[in-house]
């Protein structure tokens, strides 16, 4: 098996996301940017939906690269459970795994036996690359938060600011129904102007997802990259 050591920076991880598609303390909570009563009652129901169970989705993905101009679509499943357990399988266009344990990242191109290796918080912190969705709580500890609008079919469109300034989040965006309180959609934006729509469709929650969905093997003879930024 051939190991080959490449540091890529964050920015360009998250590029190579967009163009390719394929926690122990006590945080008190921060106050919502508006004291709200209808704000508060979404998220709180947002909050009993997801703070239980772990999840899986169908989901279409559209990226868009502003400076470059290029949109790329892809779609396939998602698999998330507590805490910090994320498994991202693109079927369309291209085959591809991105998964995390919540320490650990892999990401597999099997149509390149490939293998990209990294440590899961360098890359999702902050509720990069929606990983709010496997500590759901985190989008008060972690954002200030605001209703942007009701939709014409009762929809919340909420839209979430991170409380520590980063490049590449910049805000998200996500629709929740106002029937049953799924997240229905994310949009996530950096600073560059780039922005990455996750649609989600056929959610189901399950209490027991096998743990073996949120860990990697690499095959034998894959190329491995690492991601490590030290």
């Amino acid at each position: 098996m051939k190991l080959f050591y490449i540091r890529i920076g964050l920015i360009g991880l998250l590029i190579w996301f967009l163009c390719h598609p394929a926690f122990c303390e006590d945080i008190t909570k921060t106050p919502i940017e508006k004291s709200d009563a209808t704000l508060d009652h979404v998220l709180e129901k947002i909050e009993k939906k997801y703070a239980g169970a772990g999840f899986g989705v169908d989901f279409e993905q559209e990226s868009t690269l502003k400076a470059m101009q290029i949109t790329d679509t892809a779609s396939g499943k998602a698999f998330f459970d507590h805490p910090d357990k994320m498994r991202w399988e693109y079927e369309k266009p291209d085959r591809q795994l991105i998964i995390s344990n919540g320490m650990s990242l892999w990401i597999y191109k099997p149509n390149d036996n490939q293998v990209m290796i990294g440590k899961s918080p360098d890359f999702f912190k902050n509720g990069k690359g929606a990983s709010f969705l496997t500590d759901i709580e985190s989008i008060r500890t972690k954002f200030s938060v605001k209703i942007n609008q009701i939709m014409p079919d009762k929809s919340y469109e909420l839209k979430l600011v991170p409380l520590e300034t980063n490049l590449d989040l910049a805000y998200i965006f996500l629709v929740v129904s106002g029937d049953t309180y799924d997240i229905r959609e994310i949009k996530t934006c950096n600073s560059y102007g780039d922005e990455t729509r996750i649609m989600f469709k056929n959610m189901t929650f399950q209490n027991n997802l096998a743990q073996s969905m949120f860990t990697f093997t690499i095959p034998p003879g894959a190329d491995v990259l690492s991601l490590d930024e030290e």
